[in-house]
C-alpha cells in the first residue's frame, strides 16, 4: 500500500512546481537549506510551463510504467526458468532415466493402500529397479528392506482423530560405505495415491526421482562419509500412516539425523523449501550452500505451519515421532490438477524432474559428506532466516542475527523521523500534525480498500458468479486489484483537495514517504517482537526506501527530480519492490488453485479478494452408499441407499443441475441427529469444510467385501466402568466413529485413553486401512457410566470405503457419472455406513 502512495507521489513530484517555497500555513521543510527564489513566468509563457510539465508528467508515467513491466517480467523470467544453467557431472542425475521410472508407475494406474496395484505391482517394480542399481553399485553397498508395520497414533489434524493401520508396505534402501557407518540423512517419498488419480505428482515423480539420485550416489566418484536411507513409502495418503510406522518401529531409525521430505501440492514447477527444522539451522545452510536451483521461502514455512492450508505432509510425523530435523520440499505449480484423473506423467516438465533430480541429489550428497551430520546436536540450536533471490541463489542467516538488523533498522528509521519532529517543533511548523493525519489517512484507505473489495467478492458470490476467475487467474487481478487501486487513488485524491490543497507537492511527497516509512517501521517491530522470521519483509521496506532518500534527499531538493535521480529512488524501490512481487505471485500460483478444493463453507472470492488487496496494499466426490441403523437389541430401525454427493467446489451443483437435473435442492441431505457425523460415511472429519452436500436415492449395493461387526465380550471393570471389545473385517480402507451417550464418557482404549483421543462436537473418528493382507481388526472401548443406562451406552458407525476392485463403482453410479459435464473432475466410489447401539 505505501509503495503505491510513495510512486504516486514520485509521479507528483515530477512536476515544475518543486522548487517553489511552501505556502504559508503549509509548514516549513523539515530539513531546511537555503534555496534560490525561483524567477516569476513571464506573461504569456504560462502554456509553454503547462507543456513542460504535462511532458515531464508523462516522462514520469512512463518510467513507472517501464519500471513495473521490468519488475513483472523478472518476476515471470525466474518462475519459469525451472533450470539454471546445463549439467556436466559425469556423476549426475539422469531426468530421461527418472521420467522412464515416473511412467511405468504411472502405468499401474491408481495406487489406494491395499490395492494389488499399490501393495504388487509398484512394490515389485522398485524392487526390480534397486535390484538392478545395486548390481552395479561400485563406490558403495546397498541394503534393501521390505517393512509391513502395523500400529496406532492420534493426530490433531482436521479437528483431530485416531488412525490405526495394519500390514502396510514400506520399501526402505540402505546406500552405506563399504565399512559401514553410524549416521545417516532419510530421503522420504510415497509410491501411493488417492483413488482414483494416477497420482504423478503426488507422489510418484518422487519416487522416480530418488531411484535416479539412488543410481547416481551409488556409482558416485565422492565417497560417503555418512548413510542415505532411502524410504519408498506406501501409505502416506491415508493420513501419514506408512511414516510412522517406519520412524516408530524400524532399526535404522536410530541411525538417522536429519531426513528430506519429497511432497507435491501441485503438478511440475519448481519444488519449494516450505518448512525446515525444528530448530538446526545447519539444515538451511546446508540446502543453501548446494541445492542448484534454489527456492525457499521462510514465509511459506510461517503461514503452511500456521495451519491456514488444511494440508499435512511425512514432515510432521518425522519431526513428532522421531524428534529428527529436516526439509520439506513440495511442487506448488497447477495445482488445478493436483488429486485429479489429469494427475498423468506427461504433465510433468521434464525440466522439473531435472531440477529436483539435481537439487535432491546435491543435498544429500552435502549431508553425507558433511561433519555437521555426524554430531548434529552441537549444531541444533537457532532458527534460520532464509529466501531465494530468483532462484538464483539463497539469503539465510539466524534470526538472532536478523532480529539485531531489523531493530538497528527501526533505529535508523526512529532517528531520521526524531530528527524531523525536533526540527518542525523547534521553527513551529505543522509537521507532526500533517504526518500524524497523513497515517490516519492511509490507515482509514486500508479499510475502505478491503471492506469495497470484500463487498464486491460477496456481490459477486450471491450472484452465482463466484470463482469465473478460476480459470483465468489474471481476472481476478483485474477485478479486483483495479478497484481496490480506483479506492487508493480517490481517498488520497480527496485528501490532497481538502487538506493538503495549498501545500507545496515537494512537502506532501516528502510527509507521504515519512508516513509509508512509520507505518512499515511499526510493522517491522511487531513483527521482530512476534519472532517470526518473515519480519525481514518489512526490514526491506524500510532499510532501502529509508537508505536511497538518505543518499539523494538534499540533491532531490536542490535540482528536483531529474531523470537521474528518479532512477536512483526507483532502484532503492527495487529491491523490496522486486522480492515482495516475487514472493506474492509465488502465493498466488499456490492458493489460486487451493481456493478451488476449500470446500462449501468458505468464500472463495472473499479470500482472493482479500489477499489482492493486500497485494495492492503492498472437485466433486461421490459415494455410491448403503446405511443401516441399528438399535440396542442388535434390531434394524432404518436402512436405505443412495448416492452421496460432496461439492468441494464453493460454487456447489448449481453449474451441474442444468446437466443432472435430479440433483438440485429438494434432495439436499440432512443430518441424523441420533447417528455419528450425521450418519454419513465421511473418509476423513472435513464436515465442518463441507456443510453442504446432497443424497440422491439409489438401488442397495451388494457388496463382496461387505463390512462384518461384532461385540467379542463385554464386561465390569473393578473401577465400576465397562469394558467392550469388538471386531470388524472389511476392505482395506474403513473409518469408524464412537458417540458416547450422555451420561458416559471414555476413559480408555486400544487407542488411548480418554484424554489422548480427540473429540469433534461428540464424535470420535478413527481412520483404519490394511495393506494387501491383514487379520481381523479388533479393539477395545472402556466406558465410565453414572447410573444403568437402558438406552446404551455408546453409539459406534462403522463406515467402508471401497477404492478399487469390482466393488468400487456400480453400474448406477457410472451411468450418474457419466452425465457431468467434461469439466467436472469426478472421483467416485462405494461405501457403505451402519450403526450400531451398545
Amino acid at each position: 500500500m505505501s509503495t503505491v502512495v510513495r510512486e504516486s507521489r514520485g509521479v507528483r513530484i515530477r512536476g515544475a512546481r518543486t522548487a517553489e517555497p511552501p505556502p504559508a500555513g503549509s509548514g516549513p521543510d523539515p530539513d531546511p537549506e537555503p534555496e534560490p527564489s525561483p524567477p516569476p513566468p513571464r506573461k504569456g509563457r504560462d502554456g509553454g510551463v503547462r507543456a513542460v510539465g504535462a511532458v515531464a508528467e508523462a516522462a514520469a508515467l512512463l518510467l513507472v510504467a517501464v519500471y513495473l513491466l521490468l519488475l513483472w517480467a523478472l518476476v515471470q523470467l525466474s518462475l519459469q526458468q525451472l533450470v539454471v544453467g546445463p549439467s556436466h557431472n559425469r556423476d549426475g542425475f539422469n531426468a530421461n532415466t527418472a521420467r522412464k521410472h515416473l511412467q511405468h508407475i504411472t502405468d499401474f494406474g491408481p495406487r489406494p493402500v491395499g490395492s494389488p496395484a499399490n501393495e504388487i505391482l509398484t512394490v515389485n517394480y522398485l524392487l526390480k529397479q534397486i535390484q538392478k542399481i545395486k548390481e552395479n553399485a561400485v563406490a558403495n553397498s546397498i541394503v534393501v528392506d521390505i517393512q509391513r508395520p502395523t500400529g496406532f497414533f492420534s493426530i490433531d489434524f482436521l479437528g483431530g482423530f485416531s488412525s490405526y493401520y495394519d500390514n502396510i508396505t514400506n520399501v526402505v534402501v540402505k546406500l552405506e560405505p563399504k565399512n559401514g557407518a553410524k549416521h545417516a540423512v532419510l530421503a522420504n517419498c510415497h509410491f501411493d495415491s488417492v483413488a482414483n488419480s494416477p497420482g504423478a505428482s503426488d507422489d510418484a515423480v518422487s519416487c522416480a526421482v530418488m531411484l535416479e539420485v539412488l543410481n547416481a550416489l551409488s556409482n558416485s566418484s565422492t565417497p560417503l562419509r555418512h548413510a542415505v536411507i532411502f524410504l519408498f513409502n506406501g501409505a502416506e495418503e491415508n493420513v501419514l500412516q506408512a511414516s510412522h510406522g517406519f520412524i516408530t518401529q524400524h532399526p535404522w531409525v536410530k541411525l538417522i539425523r536429519a531426513f528430506i521430505n519429497l511432497e507435491a501440492a501441485g503438478v511440475g514447477g519448481k519444488e519449494l523449501v516450505f518448512q525446515t527444522g525444528p530448530e538446526n539451522p545447519w539444515l538451511v545452510q546446508a540446502y543453501a550452500r548446494a541445492a542448484k536451483h534454489p527456492f525457499a521461502s521462510v514465509v511459506g514455512q510461517e503461514v503452511f505451519q500456521s495451519g491456514i492450508i488444511p494440508s499435512d505432509t511425512d514432515f510432521r510425523i518425522y519431526r513428532d515421532y522421531g524428534n529428527i530435523p529436516g526439509i520439506d520440499l513440495a511442487f506448488i505449480e497447477n495445482g488445478y490438477i493436483y488429486h485429479t484423473k489429469y494427475d498423468t506423467a506427461d504433465r510433468i516438465p521434464l525440466d522439473s524432474i531435472k531440477r529436483a533430480g539435481d537439487n535432491i541429489l546435491a543435498v544429500l550428497q552435502y549431508l553425507a559428506t558433511s561433519e555437521e551430520l555426524a554430531d548434529s546436536t552441537q549444531y541444533r540450536h537457532g532458527t534460520m532466516i532464509f529466501f531465494d533471490v530468483l532462484g538464483l541463489f539463497v539469503v539465510a542467516y539466524p534470526q538472532r542475527i536478523g532480529a539485531i538488523i531489523n531493530y538497528l533498522v527501526a533505529v535508523a528509521a526512529i532517528v531520521y523521523l526524531g530528527k524531523k519532529f525536533s526540527l518542525s517543533v523547534n521553527q513551529g511548523s505543522h509537521y507532526r500534525r500533517d504526518l500524524l493525519y497523513g497515517i490516519g489517512v492511509t490507515i482509514i484507505c486500508w479499510f475502505i480498500i478491503f471492506v469495497t473489495t470484500l463487498i464486491v467478492a460477496v456481490f459477486v458470490s450471491l450472484t452465482g458468479h463466484a470463482m469465473s476467475w478460476y480459470s483465468h487467474f489474471y481476472v481476478s487481478v483485474i477485478l479486483y486489484g483495479s478497484i481496490a487501486l480506483v479506492k487508493l487513488i480517490l481517498i488520497h485524491t480527496l485528501a490532497k483537495n481538502l487538506y493538503y490543497g495549498n501545500m507545496n507537492e515537494f512537502y506532501l511527497a516528502e510527509v507521504y514517504f515519512d508516513v509509508s516509512l512509520t507505518i512499515w517501521c511499526c510493522a517491522l517491530i511487531y513483527f521482530t517482537q512476534r519472532n517470526l522470521c518473515s519480519a525481514y519483509v518489512p526490514g526491506l521496506w524500510v532499510a532501502f526506501p529509508l537508505f536511497v532518500k538518505l543518499l539523494i534527499g538534499k540533491e532531490l531538493k536542490q535540482k528536483g527530480a531529474t531523470v537521474k535521480l528518479t532512477a536512483i529512488y526507483f532502484l532503492g524501490l527495487f529491491i523490496p519492490h522486486l522480492l515482495t512481487m516475487y514472493l506474492f505471485w509465488g502465493a498466488f500460483e499456490m492458493f489460486t488453485p487451493i481456493l478451488g478444493r476449500s470446500g462449501t463453507e468458505i468464500p472463495p472470492d472473499v479470500a482472493l479478494a482479500s489477499i489482492i488487496a493486500a497485494c495492492t496494499i503492498i472437485l466433486t466426490t461421490y459415494f455410491h452408499t448403503t446405511r443401516t441403523f441399528h438399535d440396542l437389541n442388535g434390531e434394524i430401525t432404518k436402512r436405505d441407499a443412495g448416492i452421496w454427493i460432496n461439492g468441494f467446489d464453493y460454487t456447489l451443483m448449481s453449474h451441474v443441475t442444468p446437466h443432472v437435473p435430479e440433483i438440485n435442492h429438494t434432495i439436499r441431505s440432512s443430518c441424523e441427529n441420533d447417528a455419528p457425523f450425521c450418519g454419513f460415511p465421511w473418509f476423513l472429519p472435513v464436515h465442518s469444510l463441507i456443510r453442504k452436500n446432497w443424497y440422491l436415492p439409489a438401488a442397495e449395493i451388494l457388496l463382496k467385501t461387505p463390512v462384518a461387526f461384532k461385540l467379542l465380550s463385554k464386561f465390569k471393570m473393578p473401577s465400576q466402568s465397562m469394558k467392550l471389545t469388538f471386531e470388524v473385517t472389511g476392505p482395506s480402507h474403513m473409518t469408524l466413529y464412537i458417540r458416547p451417550l450422555e451420561g458416559t464418557r471414555i476413559i480408555g482404549s486400544s487407542f488411548g485413553d480418554g484424554s489422548t483421543l480427540y473429540n469433534n462436537y461428540g464424535d470420535y473418528f478413527v481412520f483404519y486401512s490394511h495393506g494387501l493382507q491383514a487379520p481381523a481388526w479388533q479393539f477395545w472401548l472402556e466406558i465410565q457410566t453414572l447410573d444403568l443406562m437402558p438406552d446404551g451406552m455408546v453409539v459406534i458407525a462403522v463406515a467402508s470405503h471401497h477404492f478399487f476392485g469390482e466393488d468400487q463403482r456400480t453400474a448406477e453410479l457410472i451411468a450418474l457419472e457419466r452425465r457431468f459435464p467434461e469439466w467436472c473432475v469426478v472421483s467416485s466410489w462405494s461405501s457403505s455406513y451402519n450403526l450400531f447401539v451398545f
